[in-house]
């Protein structure tokens, strides 16, 4: 084995889940950060920032469909190379990273022929009004022609982390950050641009990202290599990575559906200022999915790798250590939510009717983040474990069986206070989500320790006769 990789099978547990989850967790707040900084800029231009703002903003359901697909691809085909390298298939793992790579270059193409034809249409079905709708129209035609850049960067920077470099698969998304945060001031300003400005930032600076991957995925230092051998197409490695990467596609899509029900809903009973603090609610609980998203990213590598190889106890012992450090951090942000909600909202909003109104949807919207650390450390395990159907199981599980109902059920039960209860479907499906997940968690993780273990000692019969 080469040395290079074999600190996955060799180096502590905790060391490497540290070494590996630092850079993970860094890039997952520098991406959130990436787009606050963004919709700052555009919220101050002169005269039309609030339009304009309001217009891009209405653009962000189509935005999340982009990144959705980038995942489907990426962190579907990565932990399959992960685990093809874990048992020493170089040569199956150099295959899925170049269908992979073949079959995101494909997407993109459709998705920018999609956005360039009907994206006013979207737009106006995600809540455009005839005085946003020309922002809209302006950024995602000019984010459209970048979405090559969008889908390289996100997708192929997965299999850099998946092999162990974390610390380059955090600069992938530090370029990007940096560049859009320079260049935004710049054309949106200084070149007077306006919108423009801030969707021609954004793919040059994607565009930067993608440059730095794809230099790195065809370079020396890597050790799965794009070539032109591994680019023809191959249904046996391109839809097991694709079905692996359905559950994480359905998390990242589904928030726009998500999003349109809770706004439709929330205007019925509540009006412009409980979407205006539904607003503020997801921007929160993106700290909290973010960076429990880069801990399971981190140790994707781990487990992916050590359950190719074999190592039982290795990837038993990156699971507990995943657990226990997603579990510290969902409930030490539990806490502060719950004792300190107003400086949460406060980071959004000056508006005191909307802060103090926020204060309290925050503490019912998320009463159930402190389990959230369960459900993200199981489902991240299932893909690092290939268990493809399980991983989407869940997924569809907490978003579309339960949280979708339950934001039409929910204010049909709690009439007195009805747009509470619209907020309230949240830790209602979080909690049943949880429940259903870790119960599934424990039946199918110990069939696949099983499974290991009579393969190990198979194994070493074999060798013994």
């Amino acid at each position: 084995m080469n040395e290079e990789k074999d600190f996955l099978e060799k180096e502590p547990v905790g060391k490497l889940l540290l070494r590996l989850a630092l850079p993970t967790v860094t890039a997952q707040i520098i991406n959130m950060l990436y787009n606050i900084v963004d919709r700052m800029y555009i919220g101050h231009i002169p005269e039309t920032g609030a339009m304009a703002l309001t217009g891009v903003g209405v653009c962000m359901p189509l935005i999340m469909i982009v990144t959705a697909f980038a995942a489907f691809v990426g962190y579907g085909g990565a932990p399959r190379a992960s685990i093809f390298m874990g048992k020493g298939d170089h040569t199956s793992a150099e295959k899925t990273l170049g269908n992979c790579f073949v079959i995101q270059i494909l997407i993109s193409i459709l998705l920018t022929a999609a956005l360039l034809l009907w994206n006013r249409d979207f737009l106006m079905a995600f809540g455009a009004s005839e005085n946003t709708i020309q922002y809209g129209v302006d950024y995602m035609n000019i984010y459209a022609i970048g979405t090559i850049f969008v889908q390289l960067t996100l997708g192929m920077n997965a299999f850099i982390t998946a092999q162990g470099f974390a610390k380059t698969g955090m600069l992938s998304v530090l370029i990007g950050a940096v560049a859009n945060i320079i260049l935004d001031p710049i054309f949106i300003f200084g070149f007077g641009m306006g919108v423009k400005g801030a969707a021609l930032a954004t793919i040059l600076s994607q565009a930067m990202s993608c440059i730095w991957v794809l230099a790195f995925l065809f370079g020396k230092r890597t050790h799965l290599k794009i070539k032109k051998e591994n680019l023809g197409l191959q249904a046996k490695i391109v839809l097991p990575s694709l079905a692996l990467g359905c559950s994480t596609f359905v998390m990242q899509a589904s928030e726009s559906v998500i999003s349109v029900c809770f706004n439709s809903s929330l205007l019925q009973y509540g009006g412009d200022i409980a979407v205006g603090a539904m607003t503020i609610l997801t921007s929160v609980m993106q700290f909290a999915m973010l960076p429990l998203q880069g801990l399971g990213q981190g140790a994707q590598p781990i487990i992916s790798y050590n359950y190719g190889a074999g190592n039982v106890e290795r990837v038993k012992a990156a699971f507990k250590l995943l657990l226990k450090a997603s579990l510290c951090y969902s409930i030490l942000l539990w806490l502060f939510v719950m004792f300190f909600p107003q400086a949460f909202a406060a980071m959004f909003t000056s508006d005191a009717s909307l802060m103090e109104y926020t204060k309290t949807a925050l503490r019912i919207y998320m009463a159930c983040l402190l389990l959230f650390g369960i459900q993200m450390a199981c489902q991240m395990t299932f893909t690092s474990l290939g268990k493809a159907k399980a991983s989407i199981l869940v997924a569809v599980m907490r978003k579309f069986i339960l949280l979708i109902p339950l934001i039409y059920i929910m204010p049909t039960l709690f009439t007195s206070n009805q747009t509470m209860a619209v907020y309230m479907a949240e830790p209602v499906a979080d909690f049943l989500a949880v429940s259903f997940t870790a119960i599934l968690f424990t039946f199918q993780f110990k069939k696949v320790i099983a499974q290991m273990t009579t393969s190990s000692s198979s194994k070493k019969e074999h060798v013994t006769i």
